[in-house]
């Protein structure tokens, strides 16, 4: 069976791209005719990316921005559709705090919750009316694995990214009224910065080149869910199906 593209965006904004599958992302889709607007906080990482953009012959312009600030972000994103009418925007900006061997902080679980949800409608919500008027658009949520699970190595984590994963299937149905298709995205472990950080053993973890090839062609085939590798999504549904105290032995803190 032969899967045919359904999108070609050639303006794209993506959110976490100084690094990780953010970056990786940027780079699959740079080439001659793209514009890229992207965003972080990390203004060293976004200069070079940028700059590997640029050579690839894409449009690429980075902003320093914080996704918590409400005004800069809708500034922002204001300001890039008006040089290039949106066509794909791409919410990977996230956090995670805590390891099996340290608890989070309060601090760190109420910024996990601020980055990683109030970012993400911070981004939304001034996107939305944009493509409202046009009767198009794409948008892409990045949730995780661990939306299907409480975690005790990081619960703010797990619950933040279950309420995208929820949040992003309830706006399917809802916005595709108005042409306009929501994608969530749930990888297995990816080699980034965040997961370098990780003490344990991760399965099947794949390259964020890997990840972003991955990424852009579920996006090009308009696909409501991007999950992968099929060895995680397989072992997630055994866990599900497990008493959750079984499960919390498997994973519990050190």
């Amino acid at each position: 069976m032969v899967h045919r593209a359904k999108f070609h965006p050639h303006s794209i904004l993506i959110t976490g791209a100084a690094g990780g599958i953010g970056a990786a992302l940027a780079r699959v889709y740079a080439g001659p005719g793209m514009h890229l607007f992207l965003g972080d906080s990390n203004p060293a990482g976004l200069a070079g990316i940028t700059a590997e953009c640029r050579a690839r012959g894409a449009d690429a312009q980075w902003t320093q921005v914080d996704v918590t600030d409400k005004a800069a972000m809708a500034a922002w994103i204001k300001a890039a559709d008006n040089i290039k009418p949106l066509d794909l925007v791409v919410m990977l900006a996230g956090v995670s705090y805590g390891s099996a061997t340290q608890e989070e902080t309060p601090e760190e679980t109420r910024r996990t919750f601020a980055i990683n949800l109030d970012g993400l409608l911070n981004t939304l919500e001034p996107v939305l009316p944009l493509f409202r008027r046009r009767q198009r658009g794409q948008l892409a949520l990045m949730s995780s694995h661990g939306a299907f699970r409480g975690l005790p190595i990081a619960p703010s984590y797990s619950a933040t990214k279950a309420a995208i994963r929820v949040y992003g299937e309830g706006l399917q149905a809802w916005l595709k009224r108005e042409n306009i298709f929501v994608t969530v995205i749930i990888p297995g472990f990816v080699k980034t910065p965040m997961t370098d950080a990780n003490e344990f053993f991760m399965p099947f973890r794949l390259s964020a080149p890997r990840a972003a090839r991955i990424i852009r062609r579920g996006l090009a085939r308009g696909r409501p869910r991007i999950s992968f590798p099929w060895p995680i999504n397989a072992g997630v549904y055994f866990l599900s199906l497990l008493p959750k105290t079984w499960v919390d032995r498997l994973v519990a803190l050190k």
